[in-house]
C-alpha cells in the first residue's frame, strides 16, 4: 500500500454556520493556509454554503468537500445531492460513512460502498469514516468492527489512485474524550494492513484521525507512523483553533519525509 507522508488536515463543520460565519471562516482559513505549504487543508461546510464557500477559497490552496453525497447520478430522490451536483460546485473531496449519518440516518455498509463507488466515479475523492462504539471497545471487538466496515465499503471497489480513511472512534466524536495516541496508531495499523489486503493494489493511502481533535492534542496524533493527518470537527468552527492545528502539522511534517 503507497505511503502518503503529506498530512492532511480537513474540518468537518457538520450543521453549523450562517452564509456570513462560513464565508468569514473559510477566508480566514484560506488566508492562513497559504502560510502552511507542507499541509493539504479542506474545508466541509453544509451544503448551502458550498457555492459561497467555493468563492471564498477561489485561489488558496484549500479543498472544498462536502459532508454526504448520495449513490444516484440524478432522479427522484427528494433532499439527495449527486456526486455530479456536488462536483460541479466545486467540490474535491467528500465525506462518506460518518458515524453520525449511520446512526442518526440510516447509513449501512452498503449504501457506503455505492456511495463511494458513484464518488470515484466523477472524480471525487471520497473520506470514510470507520469506527467503533464505546460498547464495541469495551468488548474487545474495535478491530473486528473495523474490519467489517473496511471490507464492506471497499471490498467489488475498484482501487483509485489515492484514497483517504478516517478513523474516528464514535466514543470520541463530540465528547472531549478523544483515544490515546498509541490507541489510535494500533488502528491505523490495522487499517492501512487491511486496505493492502482488501485491494492488494498501490494506492496513495491517507488514514487521518478523528474524535475530539484540538490544538492541545493534535500534535500526539500526527507524531504516530501511521497517522497522515486529522479529521476535525469542533476545531474546525474556530479559525484561530484550526490554523494552530495547521500550523502543528507544519511544524511536523519535516519528519515525515520518505
Amino acid at each position: 500500500m503507497g505511503r502518503v507522508r503529506s498530512y492532511l488536515i480537513a474540518g468537518n463543520w457538520k450543521m453549523h454556520t450562517l452564509r456570513a460565519e462560513a464565508v468569514d471562516l473559510a477566508r480566514r482559513v484560506a488566508e492562513h493556509a497559504r502560510s502552511v505549504p507542507a499541509v493539504r487543508v479542506m474545508v466541509a461546510p453544509p451544503f448551502p454554503w458550498l457555492l459561497p464557500v467555493a468563492e471564498a477559497l477561489a485561489g488558496s490552496p484549500v479543498a472544498l468537500g462536502a459532508q454526504d453525497v448520495h449513490w444516484e447520478r440524478k432522479g427522484a430522490y427528494t433532499g439527495a445531492v449527486s456526486p455530479e451536483m456536488l462536483k460541479d460546485a466545486g467540490c474535491e473531496y467528500v465525506i462518506v460513512g460518518h458515524s453520525e449519518r449511520r446512526q442518526y440516518f440510516g447509513e449501512t455498509d452498503e449504501t457506503v460502498f455505492r456511495k463511494l463507488q458513484a464518488a470515484i466515479s466523477v472524480g471525487l475523492r471520497p473520506v470514510l469514516c470507520v469506527g467503533e462504539t464505546l460498547d464495541q471497545r469495551q468488548a474487545g471487538w474495535t478491530l473486528k468492527v473495523i474490519r467489517r466496515q473496511l471490507w464492506g465499503a471497499l471490498e467489488g471497489l475498484t482501487p483509485p489512485a489515492a484514497f483517504t480513511i478516517a478513523y474516528e472512534p464514535v466514543w470520541a466524536i463530540g465528547t472531549g474524550v478523544p483515544a490515546h495516541p498509541e490507541q489510535a496508531q494500533e488502528v491505523h495499523a490495522f487499517i492501512r494492513a487491511e486496505v493492502a489486503r482488501i485491494w492488494n493494489a498501490s494506492v496513495g493511502l491517507h488514514v487521518l484521525y478523528g474524535g475530539s481533535v484540538t490544538p492541545d492534542n493534535v500534535e500526539g496524533f500526527l507524531r504516530a507512523p501511521d497517522v497522515d493527518g486529522a479529521l476535525v470537527g469542533g476545531a474546525s468552527l474556530k479559525a484561530e483553533a484550526f490554523c494552530t492545528i495547521l500550523d502543528i502539522a507544519q511544524n511536523l511534517s519535516a519528519g515525515r519525509s520518505g
